[in-house]
Formats: C-alpha cells, structure tokens, sequence
C-alpha cells in the first residue's frame, strides 16, 4: 500500500507540474523546459499556484495542512501562490451534502430532520479534515454541526507511513539526522494529526480553551453542546464574526487593526506561558473578530500542550532575548541540556547574537521569522543543539502568528509588545507573587505529611534492630529538617505580607 501511495504522489506531482515548478529554480531554466519537453502529454495552461493547489487538494489532508501553513509565509512565497493557497484555509472542496446527510444519521441513529429543527446540507465552510454546516437545535440555539469526512483513516495512515520511512531514510543517510530528530518530529506530527480524526477529543480542546479565557476581553470561544457531540459529529455554539482575512471589511466596521494585533501577541503569549495549552493551527480560516474587536477562535483539532518546565525556558528565553542578553539565551540553552555541556558559552552567545541583533527596533514588515528560523538552524547545527519534537507545534504556531500580525498590522513592533507580558508573567512566576504560589498549592501536601511524620519515625525506631536502619533514620530526619525549612519560609512570608500590608 506504500508503495502505491508513493506512486500516487509522484503521479500527482508529475500530472500537475510541480517537478518543473522546483526545476524553473535553476538559473537558466534549461531542465524545466527539458522536463516540460519530455512530457507533452500534460496540460501546464492552468497558473502554477493553482496547479500546485490542486496538487495538494488531490494528494489529501497532510498535504492540504501543508498548503494551510505555506499561505501565511507571503514574505517567503511569490504573490500568486500565496493568494492560491489562501483559499485551502476554508475553501477544500465539500463532500457531498448526500453524504453528510448519511454520516449525520449513521452517528445519532437517526435522520437530521429529527435531530435538528433545522439544518442546512450545503456547508459552509470545508476543510482538510472535516466540514461545518448550520443548524438549529430544538431549543432554538443557533450551532454550528462539523462532520468529520468519510473514510479519513485509511489515507493518513499511509501517508504518515511515509512521512516515517522518509524520516528513517533522513536520520541514516544524513549528517544532522540523528540530531534534528526526524522521526520524532513525523511522530509528533502524526499524534495531533490522529487526534483531529477524533472530534470528542476536539470538543474537549474547546471546552478547555472557553474555561482558560472566560470573561477574557480578548477572546471568545464557543460553547461545546455535549448531548449532541461524538467521535464524528461535533456541536458547537455558532459565533457571528468576520473573517480576520477580510481587512477592509474589518477596517469598514471600524475595528482598531494596531489594537487587535497587539491583542493577537497577548492571547499568543498568555496560552503558551500562563495555561501551556495553546491553539496550534492559527491560520486566517480558523480566526474571526466580532464585532465589538474580540477574537474568535475555531478549529481546535491541533492544540500544543507545555510542561512547565517548557514553559520556564521559554519564559528566560524570551525575557534574555527582549534584554538582547545573548549570554543568558546560551546559558539556557546550556542549562536545559538542549546544548551540550562542553559547549563555549561565548561562542554561542556571539552566534545568537549574529542572528538575532539585525531584527531588533524594526517592524513586523520589515522582519521574515521563516529566515531567521534558517539561520537559528544553521546556527543550532554547528553547536549540536538537539531538536525539540515537544515544541514543533509551538514553532509552527509562531510563523502562524507572523503571518496574522503582517496582514494586520505590519508596522507591529512585536519585541515592545511582548516584552511588558513576558517580564510580569516571569514576576508572577519566580517573584515574591510566585514563592506565596508555590507555598498555596503545597499547602495542602504539607498538611497531610507534617502530621503523619511522629507516626513514621516510631514506628522505624519500634521495629527490630536492622543493618539498613540508619539510613532510614537519617532520610526521616532529613524530611524532618526539610519541613522545618518550609515552615520557617512560609512563617518568613507571612510576616513580609502582613508588614506589607501596614506600610
């Protein structure tokens, strides 16, 4: 089956083109008009950025994903592509209404026509994974019904095979494979995408992301109609907005486009940092604004999680790199053993400080974060710095975000407004406010083990004599010493917060 799927693709390419699109690179051109000579059967009238968005649409939704995340990249792609692959953002050719009809009887056991009050066949917006129509529920709630597409399955596992063998065949026959990962990356990938064949699993990312930003003045939500949800069918609340895409029609609503890209960098920064939880296929599809200027978030199929010690060199990350103290981005990178030990610390710090010192006090316009990445990658090879799968996800979210900001706003200065978020999150985390956090959620632990604590060392000191017996004494009384230390840290806080509160 793989090697009818690799066929296929090559077919694909081939029918489409695409083989003289990458050949038209070479300077004088001579092979892509060898190739095009070579295969005359094919018709090329069709403009290369829609042939290669029919290739894509052709080969399925791993491809199409692919497409999703190219049409942000306009500082990287020619006009004319970028402006085709917009349009597989929420505009991938619907199955059929009939077909949608039957998947909605075959996941209630029952027709639509009595399940809803009403419900449109024609979809209103299609997608790699799956499509959305409006319906009406017997409450009289307005919802918005996704159908996951038939017979997903059996594609996406060949493909992801491929993606397999492909990083297998990378990690042996290449220098920086074993390094970069490959084959956690493909694995990686292949999780979040199994996860959005799976849209209980989605409805939970979205009731997730509601409770994280309840009240938020930023961003809203839907709300997730549960009696109604299933592993093929979600429910959802139906959100009135207007595509982020559409600028002047955003601009005609009088909606401030410099607020709401410095909105979008907060909502950014406060999933990543505050709840590790964040919305992982940010395209302009997936991105509407109501009316009074808030975000409105769709599609959670992909979202990244973080650990939190992720989130903590993420935080010193970012915190060094808006002081621009290079020697303190190498030290992380050091400190986390994403770098060896053995690596110079000053060598690093100027290397970092090579790429990253151009892009600073400049705007968004005038930044691309695609080549910056390349020449963080270069950078990364020649200190054998590993590569994090955990964090593919949130790299991918980022050009998203660069995207988004270009469109909005390109004279965003991204550092500025960053860096006032970033520096009281760190405040929270690692000042005074973050010790009485800490101190509130061991409490409860302390609670329970301060008491228990006489119990254990009597009955140590009542059993009989042992060889071992000193070893457990000196670990009791350690524990013993270590919850004396809290209570005095605790005691130490209390007095400074009520001294504070007299001054």
């Amino acid at each position: 089956m793989r090697l009818f799927r690799l066929i296929k693709i090559l077919a694909v390419a081939s029918q489409y083109g695409l083989d003289s699109m990458v050949l038209e690179l070479e300077p004088s051109g001579r092979l892509a008009r060898l190739a095009n000579a070579l295969q005359f059967w094919r018709d090329l009238s069709l403009p290369r950025g829609v042939r290669l968005r029919q290739a894509l649409e052709n080969l399925g939704p791993i491809f199409v994903k692919f497409g999703q995340m190219l049409s942000t990249r306009r500082d990287l792609l020619p006009q004319d592509i970028a402006d085709e692959l917009a349009r597989l953002q929420d505009q991938v050719p619907p199955f059929s209404s009939a077909l949608a009809l039957k998947e909605i009887e075959k996941a209630y056991g029952k027709p639509a026509s009595e399940v809803f009050t009403e419900f449109d066949p024609v979809p209103v917006a299609s997608a790699s994974i799956a499509q959305v129509h409006f319906a009406r529920l017997p409450d009289g709630k307005e919802v918005a019904v996704k159908i996951l597409r038939p017979n997903m399955h059996g594609v996406i596992e060949h493909d992801l095979a491929l993606m397999d063998a492909a990083a297998m065949l990378l990690e042996k026959i290449w220098a920086d494979g074993k390094r970069l990962k490959p084959r956690e990356v493909v694995a990686e990938f292949a999780k979040y995408l199994r996860d959005e064949l799976d849209l209980m699993r989605e409805a939970a990312n979205c009731s997730q992301l509601r409770r994280n930003f309840e009240g938020s003045p930023l961003l809203m939500v839907p709300e997730v109609f549960w009696d109604w949800c299933g592993p093929t069918v979600m429910v959802m609340e139906r959100m009135h907005g207007t595509p982020i895409s559409r600028i002047e029609e955003l601009r005609a609503q009088g909606i401030d486009l410099e607020q709401l890209s410095m909105a979008g960098v907060e909502i950014f920064f406060t999933q990543v940092l505050r709840d590790g939880f964040f919305h992982a296929d940010m395209h302009p599809g997936n991105i509407f604004v109501h009316a009074d200027g808030r975000y409105i978030a769709l599609d959670f199929g992909i979202v990244g999680t973080l650990t939190d010690s992720d989130k903590n060199y993420l935080a010193q990350n970012f915190i060094a790199f808006f002081r621009r103290d290079y020697k303190r981005v190498a030290e992380v990178h050091i400190e986390s053993g994403w770098a060896p030990e053995n690596t110079r610390v000053d060598e690093f710090e100027a290397a970092i400080r090579a790429v990253c010192e151009p892009i600073f006090d400049r705007p968004l316009k005038d930044i691309s974060f695609g080549k910056i990445l390349l020449r963080l990658f270069q950078t990364s090879r020649r200190f054998n710095v590993e590569i994090q799968p955990q964090l593919v996800m949130l790299q991918k979210t980022l050009l998203n975000i660069e995207g988004l900001g270009r469109q909005l706003n390109p004279d965003l200065d991204l550092w500025k407004t960053a860096k006032p978020f970033l520096e009281r999150w760190m405040s929270e985390q690692i000042g005074w406010r973050g010790a009485l956090k800490g101190v509130r959620q061991e409490a409860p632990q302390w609670a329970r083990s301060l008491p228990q604590l006489p119990r254990l060392v009597y009955q140590a000191l009542a059993r009989p004599p042992r060889a071992d017996l000193a070893p457990q004494l000196e670990r009791l009384i350690a524990a013993q010493d270590q919850q004396n230390r809290w209570l005095l840290v605790i005691a130490l806080l209390l007095a400074i917060i009520g001294a504070a509160q007299f001054v």
